[in-house]
């Protein structure tokens, strides 16, 4: 596919038409204040996963409404004092794997968190484990209008809190720097980390790569491709109730949570993705607050952004904030 969305010096000052709903923090404050009123209860159980320079830890930890969430804690092997901690979410579909995967993080003496996707873990990978026992109204196949019919029902609500108690739970434990916390993912991750920029206000960084769940009222008519198109094919059936699902979504853009965003941040785009358009991606950028921010752009890539490349981008850049 060659370029289809809009040329890069329009990305380049793009903004998002997605309107914030008046109660957008009250909204998040009343959400996280009732998440935290169950313990936290993060358990760390080691892992013998025969690697010699990686510890492992089984995490299982209280989420939205108290609901168990697991996680993989990673840490560098002879570890004695508190590390940066770096916490990742995961892309659409994917689990948290085995505990052998992803070294990439413990491997440059960091603590890694991954958190697992609720509900999600089946669709490529090798797996998740945490269970989403919420029930929700008639939806489209897939996660993106599971209880699309009100903002507390949403799916996402749950996937969010999650992950602010992921961060709270990777701080908790005695060998990770809570000074030094860092959030990072791609595609799905990428949003998950944008929301978490804009919820937890003293990270030291936020890396989001070509995110997913940006500039809804854009993405939902520029690309056919899914995730995007399943909003499209629940309201194709569900004819009239287009203004009920945006204000939904509205509450779940990760332009607005970028608006929020406090700490220096690294983007990243690909003028080829149909996934993530790249103007859903500027969107966000172009709205996160925080003055010290740098997008990646790969010119000719589809969704698969900068891959190895812009990970080392990413180990380059996180040099001069942990």
């Amino acid at each position: 596919m060659a370029l289809f969305d809009l040329p890069l010096d329009e990305l380049r000052t793009h903004r998002s038409e997605s309107t914030e709903p008046e109660d957008f923090e009250a909204f998040w404050d009343k959400t996280l204040e009732e998440a935290r009123e169950h313990e936290l209860d993060a358990r760390f159980e080691p892992v013998d996963t025969g690697l010699s320079t990686v510890r492992v830890y089984d995490v299982t930890f209280a989420g939205f409404d108290g609901h168990p969430v697991k996680g993989w804690l990673r840490l560098p092997a002879g570890a004695t004092d508190p590390l940066p901690v770096v916490v990742e979410f995961i892309g659409y579909g994917g689990g948290r794997g085995l505990p052998h995967e992803n070294l990439l993080w413990a491997s440059t003496g960091r603590a890694h968190f991954v958190m697992d996707t609720r509900g999600q873990g089946s669709a490529w990978g090798a797996g998740g484990g945490t269970a989403d026992p919420v029930g929700a109204a008639p939806a489209y196949p897939g996660f993106m209008t599971r209880g699309i019919d009100a903002p507390e029902n949403y799916y996402y609500r749950r996937v969010y809190t999650d992950a602010v108690r992921a961060v709270e739970a990777a701080r908790s434990h005695p060998l990770t720097d809570a000074a030094r916390t860092v959030v990072l993912g791609a595609s799905q991750g990428g949003g998950i980390s944008l929301a978490v920029g804009g919820l937890v206000p003293d990270l030291i960084a936020v890396a989001p790569d070509v995110p997913f769940l940006c500039d809804f009222p854009r993405a939902t008519v520029l690309t056919d491709r899914h995730p995007y198109r399943e909003i499209g094919l629940f309201l194709k059936t569900h004819r009239g109730r287009s203004a009920e699902v945006r204000r939904t979504l509205s509450y779940f853009d990760g332009v607005h949570f970028a608006a929020r965003g406090r700490a220096p941040a690294l983007f990243s785009a690909a003028l080829e993705d149909q996934t993530c358009p790249p103007s859903t991606v500027f969107a966000a950028f172009n709205a996160w607050a925080h003055e010290d921010k740098t997008i990646e752009v790969y010119d000719f890539n589809d969704h698969e952004g900068g891959g190895p490349f812009h990970e080392a981008e990413k180990v380059r850049w996180l040099r001069s904030y942990t």
